[in-house]
């Protein structure tokens, strides 16, 4: 499986018959740009995976965060992930559109969310909580690292529904034709077909990472280490994105000659690994 660049164009009889992206972004639709969309309940489902499995951990006497707590910590991390993934998004991809209207930011059924963005939001929101509620900041952290990858997931899956962040062009078989990659009104048959690679990082960033993360959290003693669970979130989470990367088709301009979201991503490698090193060394938590 490899992007091929340039890739012959697929008519039919010619070239095999490749699926085109047709799905509708509204879930119900009201008026013109205006109803319940998937991505939106992307983000509900997120938060409700993550709320499930917090409760799942204080049941099991794993967590020390009750449910008037999560409560509380449930909107600090919503205001978290939805300025900082918006923040991120035109500061990190769209610096030049956000410097020409700063107003932009605001217009949000336009979309436009950054992961990277995102997690600085969290970790901004899970400091002001955990300060106020005199928590060790890296034990609330560890835990809502092992819930993430869900709402990865879901955005990944609700991105492809959009027909936004498509891959690369391609002639593998399960290549998908993306009407919205080509200008207005072009002709199905001259719009080149591509890796749904919102699909591949959808079963990276979120199916494979949470399986991982929860295994670490259930069946390891690494969460009586503070620090550890979330480096290896960091980390696992930036060499997935690496490889889901490699088949997407960059959105901004290149940085050093790679994707922005592989350059920004070696900043959560080194972060992670800062984290796990200092794990080692801290004193352990006691367990619960």
């Amino acid at each position: 499986m490899g992007c091929v660049t340039g890739a012959p164009i697929p008519i039919k009889g010619m070239q095999p018959d490749y699926r085109v992206h047709d799905l509708d972004p509204f879930l119900i639709q009201f008026s013109e740009g205006f109803g319940i969309r998937y991505y939106g309940l992307a983000y509900l489902l997120g938060f409700a995976a993550a709320v499930f499995l917090l409760h799942l951990y204080y049941r099991k006497g794993r967590s020390p965060l009750e449910s008037g707590q999560l409560t509380d910590l449930l909107t600090y991390l919503i205001i978290g992930v939805l300025v900082g993934g918006r923040l991120g998004y035109f500061l990190l991809y769209q610096t030049s559109s956000f410097a020409r209207d700063p107003l932009v930011l605001f217009r949000v059924w336009e979309g436009g969310m950054a992961s990277h963005g995102g997690f600085l939001g969290v970790l901004a929101a899970v400091w002001w909580w955990a300060r106020k509620r005199n928590i060790a900041l890296l034990q609330v952290t560890d835990l809502v690292s092992t819930v993430t990858a869900a709402g990865l997931l879901f955005g990944r899956i609700a991105n492809y529904i959009n027909g936004e962040l498509w891959g690369k062009v391609t002639d593998v078989p399960w290549a998908v034709i993306f009407p919205q990659s080509a200008p207005p009104n072009t002709p199905l048959l001259l719009i080149e077909p591509r890796h749904p690679s919102q699909l591949y990082q959808a079963a990276l960033e979120g199916g494979v990472l949470l399986a991982w993360m929860q295994w670490r959290f259930w069946r390891s003693d690494a969460r009586m280490k503070p620090g550890r669970l979330t480096g290896e979130f960091l980390v696992a989470y930036a060499i997935l994105r690496m490889i889901g990367e490699h088949f997407r088709e960059p959105d901004a301009s290149l940085l050093f000659g790679v994707s922005r979201g592989t350059f920004y991503s070696v900043f959560l490698i080194v972060g992670g690994i800062g984290l796990i090193l200092w794990s080692r060394r801290a004193a352990p938590t006691v367990k619960t």
